[in-house]
């Protein structure tokens, strides 16, 4: 199998079948992420010819083993979604001509890839099966959405959700708790879900902003134009953004960069979930919880 560096997926990937189609990342422009700095290049497309020996080779392992069917294949990358419709439906095609019971093929996508497919393109891409995309947005912040170089508005996050709806794409959010700074994230919270709230989501997995020596954010913050919140000043913001949360969707912390768990269904678990954070905030030790970011070697 083709995999190039650190594979990034989703927690609730974790059974669909990973192909690499893209290494890197298009935009690598973003202050906080250091997810793809041990490429030594910024983006590639890997060849056509590498994505079909790997699913032959899969397909082969399957025969052999009479192992369960590919249900969901989960292009690997940090926005296989900005390749060209044509592209997409060549590997689309690939996949089910050597995964016929493949249903859905998932990947992550930034806001702007979806802005540049078209909407003929995009319901062309949902009947190949691509279903269940992630989106980065990490916040409704518009502010802070310019400061981190994100390359788009809050509007657009809005407008391109619409656009996949309209199509009936599914699609999940990553938000990343923190990324206010420090003062902000309550009022980045309420931008988060005044934003949000005007969507779709399956799932919102929430991150929790680390930051890493080799970010430009980490430059932002030893000059002195940014100051990251305290660990129980996250947890405020969480407890924020739930709480003004009207839309059905499942919300977890998900991955390492979150000290503590938190999951459920909104609206029907918003005040339970709630009252467990207010719980949180109120007897966690901040030492504690920064003793936990500052050992984090890796997300």
């Amino acid at each position: 199998m083709h995999y190039t560096g650190t594979i990034w997926r989703p927690p609730y990937e974790a059974s669909s079948l990973l192909i690499e189609v893209t290494a890197g990342c298009t935009h690598h422009k973003c202050k906080f992420c250091t997810l793809y700095d041990d490429l030594p290049f910024k983006f590639k497309m890997s060849p056509l010819e590498d994505i079909e020996t790997d699913l032959a080779e899969v397909r082969s392992e399957l025969s052999a083993w009479h192992s369960q069917p590919v249900n969901r294949v989960y292009l690997t990358g940090a926005n296989p979604f900005v390749l060209k419709f044509e592209r997409l439906k060549e590997i689309a095609d690939m996949i089910h001509k050597y995964l016929p019971e493949c249903q859905t093929i998932g990947c992550f996508a930034r806001v702007t890839d979806i802005a540049r497919k078209t909407d003929d393109e995009l319901k062309a891409l949902y009947e190949l099966g691509y279903d269940g995309i992630t989106i980065g947005v990490e916040t409704g912040d518009g502010e802070i959405l310019e400061f981190m170089n994100k390359g788009y508005p809050p509007e657009e996050i809005v407008t391109q959700s619409h656009r996949l709806d309209t199509v009936s794409i599914k699609y999940n959010y990553f938000y990343l708790t923190g990324i206010s700074g420090a003062g902000r994230g309550k009022i980045g919270a309420l931008a988060t879900a005044k934003v949000f709230n005007q969507t779709h989501p399956q799932i919102i997995g929430s991150s929790m902003l680390t930051i890493y020596p080799n970010s430009e954010l980490f430059a932002e913050l030893q000059a002195g134009n940014w100051f990251e919140e305290t660990e129980l000043e996250k947890l405020e913001e969480l407890k924020t953004l739930i709480g003004n949360l009207d839309i059905p969707v499942y919300f977890a912390t998900l991955g390492a960069s979150n000290a503590l768990f938190v999951e459920g269904q909104l609206p029907k678990d918003k005040a339970a979930m709630v009252t467990h954070l207010e719980y949180l905030c109120n007897t966690q030790d901040e030492s504690d919880l920064r003793h936990y970011r500052t050992h984090l070697k890796q997300l």
